[in-house]
């Protein structure tokens, strides 16, 4: 069978085979419009996540005022578990019921405040013996350090000025000693120093500011003695924490100190300010290797107030690796196995 041939013109001219796809033929115009509306939905689309990105990161930056508040919740709430339950409780949507609920906890709050305060005032009344005791007998100043006697403390005494001495500075030099006392812009305490009682053997490196930092043994005596051990017993606490350190640390500042009554500054000492310095240097390490060094004193006060007991370290998974869990395992096993066999 032979193929047709064209005839005419068929050669030069060619049939055009029919559209079978459905568009619609457009103009280049009309293409050039389409291209530029998908280019202007694209730099659009660009734009909100730009702004999303934008909005995250704003979001992500903290202070460090708010990281700090967020890891002492953190630890609020793995000491008393509950409290997230019912905060988590409270329905947004129920104005009124909300009103009540949030003035229910202020006053637990103010309650909680009150409790406080007392329990610090009991600890500041403690301490005063103590560390009386503990400065007649380390140092034998002359005359003796009463406990009911603050105006005789602070800077005025040798002993007391000594120990709450920058450890930048040199309390024996008669010039910082003098510029201390008398409040001269040159040597001003304030809670941007570490004072030298915080140092194992009252001794600073200038090279290495952190060694002995916190180490001091009666810090550690004091801590054992009274401070915060019975509430300890209560909510079950079983290692110090950097804020209990913060604690007592504010506390024998405090009671080192001339003033009489309890005040957040004294001077030009704010103690919230010095209470936050002493949990970030626990809490916001530069990396790794300082937070294995924190890591490590942490465990040594851990030590040096509840002994070596290490029952807080048990956790699921190491108790069930061992023999009663084995064999309670193993036992179940065995029932199993004869259940099947019938």
């Amino acid at each position: 069978m032979s193929t047709p041939e064209p005839h005419g013109n068929d050669w030069a001219h060619p049939r055009t085979l029919p559209d079978q796809s459905g568009a619609v033929p457009t103009s280049i115009e009309a293409r050039a419009k389409r291209h530029i509306a998908a280019l202007e939905e694209e730099l659009e689309t660009m734009k909100q996540e730009r702004g999303t990105k934008q909005r995250y990161k704003e979001l992500s930056e903290s202070t460090a005022e708010q990281d700090r508040l967020q890891r002492g919740y953190i630890t609020f709430t793995q000491v008393l578990p509950w409290v997230h339950r019912k905060i988590s409780e409270l329905d947004v949507d129920d104005c009124e019921d909300m009103q009540k609920k949030v003035h229910t906890l202020n006053s637990k709050a103010f309650t909680l405040k009150k409790g406080a305060d007392a329990a610090r005032s009991d600890d500041t009344s403690t301490l005063k013996d103590l560390i009386a005791a503990w400065m007649n007998q380390d140092f034998h100043p002359s005359p003796l350090l009463r406990p009911d006697d603050k105006q005789s403390r602070g800077f005025v005494h040798d002993v007391c000025g000594k120990l709450l001495c920058p450890s930048e500075w040199e309390w024996g030099n008669d010039l910082v000693k003098t510029g201390i006392c008398d409040r001269t812009s040159d040597y001003i305490v304030s809670e941007n120093s570490w004072p030298l009682f915080l140092y194992e053997g009252y001794v600073v490196s200038s090279d290495n500011l952190e060694q002995g930092l916190f180490k001091l043994k009666v810090l550690v005596q004091l801590n054992q003695a009274k401070v915060k051990m019975c509430m300890a017993s209560i909510i079950g606490m079983r290692k110090v924490t950097p804020r209990s350190i913060a604690y007592v640390v504010s506390q024998v500042r405090f009671t080192l100190s001339s003033i009489s009554s309890w005040h957040s500054v004294d001077s030009n000492f704010d103690y919230e300010a010095f209470w936050n310095n002493v949990v970030d240097f626990f809490e916001n390490c530069p990396g790794p290797v300082a937070q294995h060094r924190v890591t490590k004193l942490l465990e040594w006060w851990t030590r040096k107030i509840f002994g070596t007991n290490h029952c807080v370290d048990l956790t699921p998974e190491i108790m069930s690796h061992m023999s009663i869990t084995a064999l309670a395992d193993q036992r179940k096993a065995m029932e199993d196995a004869v259940f099947d066999s019938e």
